[in-house]
């Protein structure tokens, strides 16, 4: 059957104190609400819609920068969240399947947690994921009669034997689309909030003979984000448990909590990554490559063998195939570099592509900026780049080429050749002796004078 993901990210977030929408705070360097539609999106849903309220277009520029697909509907007043999901009628309203809630501010519910709820729609109407919580708090709970969920409570209208229970609501709900809105249909606002929820289709729902049940999951998946301390909390939970991960499929993390991972980064088996190493978006890194310690990549690929660092910066784009060296205070963006190719020390390497078995000496760069455009410098194979050579964009040079040291590249160099642009050196005898005692005295007298 075909699903439609519901994710609502309507909310202000008055507590997170900030000019951003809540759901667009970042844990592990992705909004909050590109968490949840990454994980709905392993259900392979024939539509996602986000209900967006409070920086609406900020929040419809972030869901569609992931899937350009997705729908966006208003709440143009937060009446709770059976009204939200209210607001959705008209865009599913020929819409034949289940419907998924999800919450733009709870980041870390996993797919395999909803495929269960998928699941065990195939046996009840109305399917609640919920969780054994270590301190219930204010959340709802959910009265169960063995596998059948008879209702949920929420804490502000809970009975102090209803508070006991300790099996809670997460928010995140599934059922069949005509089902859920007709249920919604008869969902009022007499509690002590004044709010629609939509936890009160459970109830609705035995009322009218049809079943319901919950679906279990850890605590920490339903982790919800609603202020500053919390942020901080979840995304050292997502990296305690991404390094996890990362160990356990074979990944060497010699000082685990100094290395910062992102939402999407991936690291072969047998890679192994030194201290204080943080990855951007849009990191891969294959088998056995090394990443030494304060190192920064984001936006780029890292083949087999491959050594980065220490104190290396790969920006977006750049690209390194197997057994490349990036040393010490190197930077390298947008630039392919090929197999074997050595760039050691202290260079900037922009825009440009430098073939297999080259190696770049300390201090070069690619001038690749003129002030208004980018250019590419094209390196060939087994080219020797002397140290402190500026290479002025666009310019090529040809196989085993070599510039000499302190070169500054302007024209093209041809295979073979070797590029000398400096200039000449004159050595005056006993001038610098002469300088010197000029600027001694100069500096006495001011000295004198009280200067």
């Amino acid at each position: 059957m075909a699903t439609a993901l519901v994710i609502l990210a309507a909310g202000k977030g008055t507590r997170m104190k900030s000019d951003l929408p809540k759901v667009l705070h970042e844990v592990a360097g992705a909004p909050m609400l590109v968490h949840a539609m990454r994980a709905g999106a392993a259900l392979d849903p024939a539509r996602t819609i986000v209900v967006a309220g409070h920086g609406a277009d900020a929040v419809e520029a972030a869901a569609r920068a992931w899937d350009e697909t997705t729908e966006i509907v208003h709440q143009t007043e937060q009446l709770g969240t059976g009204h939200a999901v209210v607001q959705t009628r008209t865009a599913l309203a020929d819409f034949d399947g289940d419907v998924i809630v999800l919450y733009g501010d709870t980041p870390f519910i996993r797919p395999r947690t909803l495929a269960a709820m998928q699941t065990a729609r195939a046996e009840h109407d109305v399917v609640v994921l919920g969780f054994e919580a270590a301190d219930p708090g204010r959340y709802g709970r959910l009265k169960m009669s063995g596998q059948s969920l008879d209702a949920i409570v929420e804490f502000k209208d809970a009975t102090d034997q209803e508070r006991a229970i300790t099996l809670c609501n997460s928010g995140v709900v599934a059922a069949d689309a005509q089902t859920l809105f007709s249920l919604l249909d008869e969902v009022g606002n007499d509690n002590a909030s004044g709010e629609y929820y939509l936890t009160d289709i459970v109830s609705l729902a035995r009322a009218r003979g049809l079943s319901a049940t919950a679906v279990t999951c850890d605590e920490d998946e339903t982790r919800g984000v609603n202020s500053r301390a919390e942020l901080v909390s979840a995304n050292a939970a997502y990296q305690a448990r991404a390094r996890a991960e990362l160990i356990e499929a074979g990944v060497t993390l010699q000082a685990p909590d100094t290395v910062h991972l992102c939402f999407d980064t991936l690291l072969g088996p047998d890679t192994v990554i030194e201290p204080n190493v943080v990855f951007g978006p849009g990191v891969t890194v294959e088998n056995g490559a090394t990443i030494r310690a304060f190192s920064h990549l984001e936006g780029c690929h890292v083949a087999r063998g491959a050594v980065v660092g220490p104190y290396a910066r790969l920006r977006p784009g750049a690209e390194l195939s197997e057994d490349v060296r990036i040393g010490n205070f190197v930077e390298i963006k947008n630039a392919q570099i090929h197999a074997g190719t050595k760039v050691n020390h202290l260079s900037y390497i922009g825009d440009a592509e430098l073939g297999e078995k080259t190696n770049v000496g300390a201090g070069t760069i690619t001038c690749n900026y003129d002030g208004v455009f980018k250019h590419r410098t094209v390196i060939g194979k087994n080219v020797f780049i002397g140290s402190d050579t500026m290479l002025v964009a666009p310019v090529t040079l040809g196989d085993d080429s070599m510039t000499a040291t302190g070169t500054v590249v302007t024209h093209d160099v041809p295979a073979g050749a070797m590029a000398v642009g400096r200039a000449r050196q004159e050595n005056k005898p006993g001038f610098a002796r002469k300088m010197f005692e000029k600027l001694k005295s100069a500096k006495a007298r001011l000295k004198k004078d009280g200067q």
